[in-house]
């Protein structure tokens, strides 16, 4: 049996599930980075010319993340884009980020997986509290919500005016491609194969992820009024034995969660890391107190590559393969994919946990991102209803409901567009969406 399209009754349960929430004081808890997006709008003239300035390009050399001049922006923008791939860079020369605000036109935007999260979460009215590094008035106007509160340093809860600080916003620099745009270098043509975006950190801050104790404190506090704890940012940690600090303390205080309200559930998000063998860490460390650990397609690949598997996201088979890997390698109870065309479960039995429901309102709210450049609101997601599915997720919901497998999975197609007016926050959109089974 192939899917069943549930999307609609999902999004009709969400009111009352906001309802019961409020009734019994429940809520997710998001944590723990936030940081000032800096939305370079995309002009492939202006990146043409950029390369005149630089013959030596060699635009099919994937050159890693590392960003000290233009020269390099150049390499890895450029090979990014004419392979379609998003991922993320490291900027090491602050004179990058004022060129490319010379070269492209840019908006302010809100970034961090937890802070955009938060706001899809907001967006449909339900409650929640965060923990976020960068609590500028730039980033904190963009969090001003009714539904949002922040542990303050009293530890009671907080608006984001009252969180607000006098702290210089941490930008990061985000510029996305789009499907079909041809890139001219050296004589030769790339079209761009598919829409996508670069994400480039120039910023200390989160090499160390600080965290305050008082946020820490509360939610051991208050573990019962847990639903879900979706937790990111430890991706731009470079240095290992600050990694096994971090995370060595947050073990601890996830397994006194757990230990306080066994139905919380912990959701680790990744992301690019910017040293692979901290991603080995936290996904190792991660096994002992996280429920779910949830990635990209890009992310599967990356991560299985360095295991010295590459798994080919065209092929189910190859897919779920790549994941039984990462399960007996690291341990994990449970794997979370996001794709632009499907969504995919694969772990431990989650029992009364509805995890369908959870990646199709991920999907959901991802794809109305996708279609409107906004947070989805609960009228904003009926009207993405309207999308076709994805023929590549409607085909590997049909090839996994016939497949042999070790685990439990659950597929939901995702409704599909060819091409999105937003790339950015899609993950961090889905993320949210799936806290909502939870509730």
């Amino acid at each position: 049996m192939g899917y069943e399209d549930k999307y609609e009754v999902y999004l009709n349960e969400v009111p009352d599930d906001i309802i019961r929430c409020k009734r019994l004081n429940k809520y997710p808890v998001f944590g723990y980075t936030s940081n000032l997006d800096v939305l370079l709008k995309w002009d492939v003239n202006a990146f043409n010319r950029l390369l005149e300035d630089f013959p030596a390009v060699d635009l099919m050399e994937n050159v890693g993340d590392r960003i000290e001049s233009m020269f390099d922006f150049a390499r890895v923008f450029g090979y990014c884009a004419v392979t379609g791939q998003g991922g993320g860079g490291y900027i090491l020369d602050g004179s990058v980020c004022l060129k490319l605000e010379e070269i492209f036109k840019y908006d302010y935007g809100l970034g961090g997986t937890c802070a955009q999260g938060t706001m899809a979460m907001a967006a449909m009215g339900i409650p929640l509290v965060v923990h976020i590094t960068d609590r500028s008035k730039e980033v904190c106007a963009y969090m001003e919500d009714e539904h949002i509160k922040f542990v303050g340093e009293q530890g009671g809860l907080i608006s984001a005016a009252q969180a607000a600080s006098e702290e210089l916003p941490l930008r990061h620099m985000i510029l996305q491609f789009n499907k079909g745009d041809i890139i001219r270098s050296h004589g030769r043509e790339y079209q761009i194969p598919a829409s996508n975006r670069l994400i480039l950190d120039f910023d200390e801050i989160h090499k160390i992820v600080p965290i305050d104790e008082i946020f820490l404190d509360y939610c051991e506090d208050h573990a019962e009024n847990m639903t879900s704890y979706n937790v990111s940012g430890f991706n731009a940690i470079v240095d290992p034995g600050i990694a096994e600090e971090r995370f060595s303390r947050l073990c601890g205080h996830y397994k006194n969660i757990k230990e306080l309200n066994p139905d919380c559930m912990i959701y680790l998000e990744g992301a690019h890391y910017f040293n692979p063998e901290v991603k080995k860490y936290v996904f190792r460390e991660s096994s002992s107190c996280v429920d779910l650990i949830g990635m990209n397609e890009e992310e599967l690949v990356d991560v299985t590559i360095r295991l010295g598997h590459k798994a080919d996201i065209t092929n189910l088979d190859s897919i779920m393969q790549s994941l039984d890997l990462l399960i007996d390698i690291f341990g994990m109870h449970g794997i979370c994919m996001h794709t632009k065309d499907y969504s995919l479960y694969y772990g431990n039995d989650l029992g009364t946990v509805n995890i369908e429901k959870g990646l199709t309102l991920g999907n959901l709210l991802s794809g109305t991102r996708a279609r409107t450049g906004r947070y989805g609101s609960f009228d904003d997601c009926r009207e993405t209803l309207k999308l076709e599915m994805s023929p590549l997720g409607l085909q590997f919901a049909d090839q996994l409901a016939k497949m042999e497998r070790r685990h439990f999975a659950c597929i939901v197609p995702s409704r599909y567009m060819e091409s999105p007016v937003c790339t950015i926050g899609l993950g961090d959109t889905f993320v949210a969406g799936v806290q909502i089974c939870f509730m």
